[in-house]
């Protein structure tokens, strides 16, 4: 951000408390922790559940904030503070509110191209895959972590520099309406959609109005300069491109994992991967009718290595003009450009989220060789398929950070496709968001263990009983199925059992805190 108090002033309609000693001075940077002020920034007071960042806000000035932003009055020892400081204060109705229309103002000061990403699964890794892939040949920023939300977006956009050339968002939602506002205040470019899943069943009640919900994305991208990329191999990738109405409005829709193409290899990464109930290769052999696309990327001869990492092909079609002089591999059809890549990410359900990754980079010209290198050189964020090494030398996929049942089952393909002498454990916990369609989303799950042939399950929380239910009548042993309610609990039904040729796989929604878990069985 290179914005100076006048200009925050006007994008947030506040009232200034007090002014600033140079009303020309550019607060460089924005920030929500007083701790974390670095001299020239904007600190924005935040009301949180725990803590009031108001109590904060001559902290933050006193450590070179050169503005704040605030929705209460401040004491006259604060505004006396700031005016020895030469510190702007505004007050607005809403921080929260106002950071949205500070990041909607700097939107109009970057060239950079936005490119937004949402999905139910799988969108922080293929936001971060985009991103590396992007960065390979561009100056580029991107989401941090999962920041995906009403604030966590803007602050991503606050983040871009203007020398910046293109901006990675990760768009996330709880319900309708709130891609569509993040959109208006981001206005991307180009738009990426992983997939539609059962997540955010409680809010919205079923996968249609989730799908609408996501293209809410498709439908504010730019009439006749847009760009759309689809996972071909979604049930909902037709009902997308025709709810958004790509094809009305010009929006140049490429197609990826449409694997028509690839469909017949596909056969045998079945075989090779060891996983038949993978979801990207059961999409990719039974894709619904597609709408045209300017562009499609598929993948072809998938193999999966002893730790789970898959190998493949990545296709092309659409990408290349006369002018285009990129060293390729053709196949018999010069319109077809071939690349080798192998990901350092588990799971063959990783294919999909690459595939992504490279449409995308090759839209933007950049070489298949530059994108297989840079997505084999990216790798897990903590929390999402990390391997860890526990006390008895046993091997820990801590998969914690989030969960959904599309998710749960992608976690499980990837433990039954390790190379493991030992035993495999599944530690598994509760799953939200699911409203209605909670029960049989566990339950689906257990079905996915005992189909998995996964070796022992450890079920912490209420709602996880009913993945253990779903194991036990999909035939897994009684014996080998154990349900706790803390992580205390499952600790103790742990230690002493774990050998070092066993692999753990843990995994729950975040509000579960199973990463505590995960890192006490690694201590």
């Amino acid at each position: 951000m290179r914005l100076n108090a006048k200009q925050v002033l006007h994008a947030t309609g506040g009232q200034l408390l007090v002014e600033p000693i140079d009303a020309a001075e550019v607060l460089t940077g924005i920030t929500l922790d007083s701790r974390e002020v670095a001299p020239g920034d904007l600190y924005v007071a935040i009301q949180g559940e725990r803590t009031d960042g108001h109590a904060y806000v001559e902290a933050a000035i006193t450590q070179g904030a050169r503005g704040a932003l605030v929705s209460e009055p401040v004491d006259d020892k604060c505004k006396l503070l700031a005016r020895e400081l030469g510190a702007a204060i505004i007050q607005v109705p809403n921080t929260e509110h106002a950071v949205a229309d500070i990041a909607r103002e700097w939107r109009g000061h970057l060239s950079a191209k936005v490119i937004a990403v949402t999905g139910s699964v799988g969108k922080t890794t293929t936001k971060n895959l985009i991103r590396d892939v992007v960065s390979s040949t561009f100056k580029a920023c991107a989401t941090r972590g999962n920041q995906n939300n009403e604030l966590g977006g803007p602050l991503t956009l606050l983040s871009a520099d203007p020398t910046d050339e293109v901006v990675v968002m990760e768009m996330g939602m709880d319900g309708s309406g709130q891609i569509r506002f993040l959109c208006r205040m981001a206005r991307p470019d180009w738009g990426v959609v992983t997939n539609v899943g059962e997540s955010h069943m409680e809010m919205l009640g079923s996968q249609e109005n989730i799908a609408r919900a996501k293209a809410e994305l498709l439908e504010e991208l730019p009439d006749g300069t847009g760009k759309a990329f689809l996972n071909g191999g979604d049930a909902f990738t037709s009902f997308l491109a025709e709810v958004s109405r790509l094809g009305a409005r010009n929006v140049a829709l490429g197609l990826y994992d449409a694997s028509a193409e690839g469909a017949a290899d596909m056969d045998a990464a079945e075989a090779d991967a060891t996983e038949a109930g993978s979801s990207a290769i059961a999409a990719a052999k039974s894709v619904p009718a597609m709408p045209d696309a300017a562009t499609s990327t598929w993948a072809e001869h998938v193999s999966v290595d002893a730790q789970g990492c898959p190998e493949f092909d990545i296709c092309f079609r659409g990408f290349r003009d006369d002018a285009d002089a990129s060293p390729t591999l053709f196949d018999m059809e010069p319109d077809i450009e071939r690349v080798r890549v192998k990901l350092a990410l588990r799971g063959v359900h990783n294919v999909s989220n690459a595939l992504a990754a490279a449409a995308v980079g090759r839209a933007l010209g950049i070489s298949p060789q530059a994108i297989a290198e840079a997505l084999g050189a990216s790798v897990a964020e903590a929390g999402r398929q990390e391997l860890l090494h526990g006390q008895d030398g046993c091997l820990i996929i801590n998969d914690a950070y989030n969960a959904s049942p599309d998710s749960m089952r992608a976690s499980l393909a990837v433990l039954a496709s390790m190379d493991v002498s030992g035993r495999r454990y599944a530690v598994l916990g509760d799953m939200g968001e699911l409203g209605e369609h909670s029960d049989a989303c566990h339950i689906g799950v257990g079905e996915a263990v005992a189909a998995h042939g996964i070796d022992r399950l450890l079920c912490i929380g209420q709602s996880s009983r009913l993945i253990a239910q779903g194991a036990r009548a999909s035939g897994m042993d009684d014996a080998h199925i154990t349900c706790v309610d803390t992580i205390g609990e499952a600790l103790e039904q742990l230690e002493g059992t774990l050998a070092p040729d066993d692999a753990v796989l843990v995994k729950a929604s975040n509000f579960m805190g199973l990463t505590r878990l995960a890192e006490g069985l690694a201590s």
